[in-house]
């Protein structure tokens, strides 16, 4: 992976595991509400000690680096890293300058959390069927609606809210918007629990009343916003998935050393051997497409929809196998709640499905390879 990488992310590498080893000795929040508190604190943590700085940057590649790292140490700490970073790229790439200035340098010292609000009941890989509805109002558009499976509901201070602007013109209608959470006529309806810990839940727009300044970029651009958002974040999932893929590794190894079964050690049993040569080897392939889909982000690229859709695709489902293979190993312990490689179980499951299933990336990939597009 390191022929990927610039100079400058070595530090960016030192700095993110330096912070990601402060996280190991932290215990998983028992309770929905104590995640919710834990989400907070993380973020401030996190802007304190400049951890936040890649996404403001837009550099890929160090949120890669920082997610892999995280995501090895804490599952919420990485979430809580992606979702601040859905929530402020749409600004950085079409806010205006006042939204900027309110809400760039707060994200990014973890003053200010943000959400993306775009699943629905009824619309999840198809954005294009979302029904909440933006209503122009004068110098003001009101939003009805609904949104649930939204990361920070209840916790953040601003969503990015995707609605709809003109129902009869599908994904060509949707527009984006900037809504702070004290917003009248949004409402935070209910925690979604998550057998992983993670702050989820449902929000309501009942006449939600929010100045026209708020858009981002034009009218009908939203989807497309979306899209060039999920472009480029879509390969840091994949980077989450290596650092997962990665701590389950390391738990097995460590496990297979010490371990007697039969008259000698876990490493010496060949079929367990065949299992951790098949970890390394797909998480070793899994890091060069996403460390490869981020360069070609970093790079200027319009478009990284094929790479990022191939990092996302098989380091996730790299990242699942690596897992289930490092709690097969470990046996007993490794599906006590306490145990590291328990919580990766029941973490990296959630990576195949949001920002995009695995069987949406299949179609992505196949459709433009079935238009000319080169591998």
């Amino acid at each position: 992976m390191r022929a990927f990488l610039a100079p400058q992310h070595e530090a960016s590498a030192r700095a993110a595991a330096a912070f990601a080893g402060t996280l190991r000795a932290r215990r998983e929040p028992p309770t929905d509400d104590a995640a919710r508190r834990e989400a907070r604190e993380l973020l401030r943590d996190m802007g304190s000690d400049d951890v936040l700085a890649p996404i403001g940057a837009l550099d890929w590649r160090a949120c890669c680096l920082t997610r892999e790292a995280l995501a090895a140490a804490s599952p919420l700490a990485d979430a809580v890293f992606a979702v601040q970073g859905l929530g402020l790229v749409p600004i950085l790439l079409s806010g205006n300058a006042a939204m900027r200035e309110r809400w760039l340098a707060p994200s990014l010292a973890g003053q200010a959390m943000g959400a993306f609000a775009m699943t629905e009941p009824q619309a999840g890989s198809d954005v294009a069927a979302i029904t909440t509805r933006a209503v122009r109002d004068g110098d003001s558009y009101v939003l009805d609606g609904s949104k649930h499976l939204i990361s920070n509901a209840g916790v953040a201070d601003y969503y990015t809210v995707f609605a709809s602007t003109d129902a009869s013109a599908g994904g060509r209608g949707i527009s984006a918007f900037v809504v702070p959470a004290d917003t009248v006529g949004l409402r935070f309806v209910r925690p979604q629990l998550l057998s992983s810990p993670h702050p989820l839940g449902e929000l309501a727009f009942e006449g939600c009343r929010v100045p026209a300044s708020h858009r981002l970029g034009d009218e009908g651009k939203g989807f497309a916003l979306g899209l060039r958002t999920l472009d480029r974040l879509r390969a840091t999932v994949g980077a989450a998935a290596c650092g997962m893929g990665a701590r389950a590794l390391e738990e097995a190894l460590a496990h297979a050393r010490v371990r007697h079964q039969f008259g000698k050690p876990l490493a010496e049993q060949q079929l367990v051997q065949q299992k951790l040569a098949r970890m390394a080897t797909e998480l070793c392939a899994a890091r060069l497409l996403v460390y490869r889909a981020a360069q070609v982000a970093d790079g200027g690229a319009e478009r990284v929809t094929l790479e990022a859709a191939m990092a996302k695709l098989f380091a996730t489902e790299a990242a699942q196998r690596i897992v289930d293979d490092a709690v097969q190993i470990i046996g007993g312990a490794g599906v006590l709640a306490a145990h590291p490689v328990d919580r990766l179980y029941r973490s990296v499951r959630a990576l195949r499905i949001y920002e995009g299933t695995s069987e949406v990336q299949h179609l992505v990939i196949a459709g433009l390879l079935l238009r000319g597009r080169d591998a």
